[in-house]
């Protein structure tokens, strides 16, 4: 058993992100955000590893700091409500999902979104899911993953965080707890800020 497959196992809670972590979304997030992207005249994959990881709403003021910012992100919640075309999930995220150990979802989509993706994936949402309807600031700060060990009753320190961005990776160590790192969207190099990085989810769990 690797270190990584060890502080899963042993861990109170699991806190697990949703895009790159337990579904492949990323057909969705490429239509969604290039047609923004063109829309706006800029560059779409600079906006996608901006994005990625983050509340659309608060990346959206980065991005066009002028702009409507309440219209665009309105524009952008619909357009992902209506694309989840191709949405699947990644090997090991059912077993994960019915496994029992206590789990929340913490993702920076809007809870209708995660949800819809979920269902689209043929995956079960679990009881807690922390989306970003729930806190007033996304990752990278860690109010998010608080919640999420809160709702389950857990310390903080007696969970294990995975994510596969910089950005959650961040919030889960300023929240106090074990990050595990899968570079399934992000260059390994891109995750050095996590505990313990494994290959994928699947080799956490086999």
């Amino acid at each position: 058993m690797t270190k990584a497959a060890r502080a899963l196992a042993e861990s109170a809670a699991i806190l697990s992100d949703l895009d790159g972590t337990l579904i492949d979304s990323s057909e969705a997030v490429q239509r969604v955000w290039d047609r923004f992207s063109k829309r706006h005249g800029l560059d779409t994959r600079t906006v996608i590893d901006y994005v990625y990881g983050r509340p659309p709403r608060e990346a959206i003021r980065v991005l066009l700091p002028e702009a409507d910012h309440e219209a665009e992100a309105a524009a952008i919640d619909a357009a992902e409500l209506r694309d989840v075309a191709g949405v699947r999930g990644l090997p090991g995220a059912a077993e994960l999902l019915n496994g029992g150990h206590p789990l929340a979802i913490v993702t920076s989509c809007t809870d209708a979104l995660a949800r819809a993706r979920l269902a689209a994936a043929g995956l079960p949402a679990p009881e807690v899911l922390i989306s970003a309807d729930s806190v007033a600031h996304g990752k990278p700060d860690p109010a998010c993953f608080l919640l999420a060990a809160d709702r389950l009753g857990v310390p903080i320190a007696n969970c294990v965080v995975l994510e596969d961005s910089p950005a959650g990776i961040t919030a889960g160590r300023l929240a106090g707890a074990q990050v595990i790192g899968l570079p399934t969207t992000r260059p390994r190099e891109a995750l050095v800020e996590a505990d313990f990085l494994a290959e994928d989810l699947a080799s956490l769990i086999s």
